[in-house]
């Protein structure tokens, strides 16, 4: 669950790097891998999640829920423009079934307006744009009697493309409030984006994350946002009157993975704290300001919470949030795993951070 906060998104704006003393200009840092995410004109057949189609694996693959009609897509788009040098996509099932023989392979360089590359052929399509791209698109042709089924896309681009390490997908239920339909979807895919890194700060060994998420928009629900299990349910009103609250949600898919089994004595502080840290301070471009050191207590949940754990990640160990979530997450917690962490009590780091603050 999360409360009311003050931070949604911002623009993150690069500065320019100024040159060091000798005169000579810094060297540029190499780009990042980009993100990207997936668009389907029509719903997924069960287990078959449009991310499957981009995930480096050539046993798995979307499917649409029902025969392919001409004009049907399903898109990789990317968060900005890569210049690929070659891509290839293969479609049908493994054992070689519903292979798309009625389907054009098309580019764009904005995302909007997209030119033909390739035809399918026995299923597959290549091409060599040679130039920048914002996404990708398989386009079907004409009426199918089964349904579209899409293996794998192969991008080769500079800089690389993310594949999905951890495929979700969203299923976004707004049927009590239907004007908020665009927010939710785009806020779906925001979260399906960044699945892989809440993931990755969330993970322990033998765990596998939801692959499915139901997000769901209600009038009546008075709060901000809860999640139990895969479902995360949100106040329409309060995404209505905050749509830049975003961050509330990533809270929520946060919570989706953490799956902490019930009645194992997690303390409640440090389950939404750590919900709270993925968000903060793995997810918004600003971080949160320094608290003023009469609200540095450790147990103080949510941005407060975590606060404390930035804290201690930097002074400590960076994997601290990953050790505390494994442990929470095989109902291994006690107050003792802060001194096997940290070498000091709970306590004593809290009064450390504390004095921290007031430095």
């Amino acid at each position: 669950m999360v409360k009311v906060a003050s931070f949604g998104l911002a623009v993150a704006i690069a500065a320019l790097a100024l040159p060091p003393a000798g005169g000579q200009p810094k060297p540029a840092a190499k780009p990042g891998p980009v993100l990207a995410w997936t668009e389907a004109t029509q719903d997924p057949a069960a287990g078959r999640i449009p991310q499957l189609a981009f995930d480096g694996k050539p046993d798995t693959y979307f499917e649409s829920g029902k025969a392919a009609a001409r004009g049907d897509q399903f898109t990789l788009a990317f968060e900005k423009p890569v210049t690929v040098k070659a891509l290839a996509v293969a479609t049908g099932r493994p054992d070689g079934q519903h292979a798309l023989t009625d389907g054009v392979l098309e580019v764009s360089a904005d995302g909007k307006d997209f030119i033909e590359l390739a035809k399918f052929t026995d299923g597959t399509a290549k091409g060599k744009p040679q130039r920048p791209l914002r996404a990708i698109r398989v386009r079907v042709t004409g009426d199918l009697a089964h349904p579209l089924a899409v293996r794998e896309f192969t991008v080769e681009s500079d800089p690389p493309l993310t594949v999905f390490r951890y495929p979700v997908h969203f299923v976004v239920d707004v049927s009590d409030a239907p004007d908020m339909k665009d927010w939710a979807h785009r806020t779906a895919r925001l979260c399906e984006r960044h699945y892989s890194m809440i993931c990755d700060e969330l993970m322990s060994d033998g765990f596998t994350p939801p692959t499915v998420i139901h997000m769901a928009l209600r009038n009546d629900y008075k709060g901000v946002a809860q999640a139990s299990r895969n479902r995360i349910l949100g106040s329409a009103k309060y995404f209505k009157d905050r749509p830049n609250d975003v961050g509330a949600m990533v809270h929520e898919t946060a919570h989706c993975v953490q799956l902490y089994p019930g009645g194992k004595g997690n303390p409640g502080w440090l389950v939404e704290g750590v919900a709270d840290y993925v968000r903060f301070y793995k997810y918004e471009p600003v971080r949160p300001k320094p608290f003023a050191p009469e609200r540095a207590k450790y147990d103080g949940s949510y941005q407060v919470t975590a606060a404390f754990l930035a804290y201690l990640v930097e002074k400590y160990d960076r994997e601290l949030v990953k050790k505390l979530n494994a442990a929470m997450r095989a109902g291994k917690y006690t107050e003792a795993i802060w001194k096997d962490l940290t070498g000091k009590t709970l306590e004593e780091l809290g009064r450390d951070w504390k004095l921290a603050l007031t430095r």
